[in-house]
């Protein structure tokens, strides 16, 4: 998930093919490049020139998250599936920790119990769950990372639209309503070295909210 990395995508891409490979077996990665105005592209194709499997995808004009959530959804081919964001936040590493546990479960939500916040990112997340509570009851912990077997997106269609993470969330509510088995994984999120963050903000999460309602709808038809 790129949108204006170039400092970082390379550094990322090639760390979190490291981790695959360690896994074994046969891997992808897919690079959404979320239509960067830098040298994010360029850096991109010469990262995965001559590679078999991993691929990039190139929007002309930045869609938001959203849209890069609902694209991997889509072209994710392999039987475990998580997204990645390119601003080296946070460890490669942890791919292994999550797919030992996705072995046996259906999805596996991260979660950041040690992530140092902002004043007003605190008051924006817990005014957002706060939300989610009142729409859809308690939700599993979640923050961060996460992983889920492909498998389960034969069981629903998933149909939130936006460019907030509202498709992820969408995702979670099935899931869990569906009787699937859900974990949770504890991780670390680096501070950004450059740059700032592109949906820790005002807009995006109103957005997010927005969407939420008209999900809302949908799990009352």
């Amino acid at each position: 998930m790129a949108f204006n990395e170039e400092s970082t995508i390379r550094e990322v891409y090639e760390k979190v093919k490291s981790s695959l490979n360690e896994i074994g077996g046969e891997n992808e990665i897919i690079i959404v490049n979320d239509g960067s105005t830098d040298g994010t592209k360029e850096i991109i194709n010469s990262a995965i020139e001559g590679s078999k499997n991993n691929r990039t995808i190139n929007y002309l004009f930045n869609r938001g998250l959203g849209s890069v959530y609902r694209t991997g959804f889509e072209e994710a081919k392999g039987k475990f599936v998580t997204f990645f964001p390119a601003d080296g936040q946070f460890p490669a590493s942890e791919i292994k920790e999550f797919y030992k546990l996705n072995i046996d479960a259906d999805l596996v939500l991260g979660y950041l119990p040690k992530l140092k916040r902002s004043a007003i990112s605190i008051f924006l997340s817990k005014i957002e769950r706060l939300i989610y509570k009142i729409l859809f009851g308690e939700m599993p912990q979640f923050q961060g990372l996460f992983m889920f077997k492909r498998q389960v997106l034969e069981s629903f269609e998933l149909v939130s639209e936006g460019r907030g993470w509202a498709i992820v969330m969408e995702l979670i509510i099935r899931v869990s309503r569906n009787g699937g088995v859900i974990k949770n994984l504890p991780g670390t999120m680096f501070e950004r070295k450059v740059g700032n963050s592109k949906v820790n903000n005002f807009k995006t999460i109103w957005s997010n909210l927005a969407q939420i309602y008209n999900l809302r709808k949908v799990f009352k038809e």
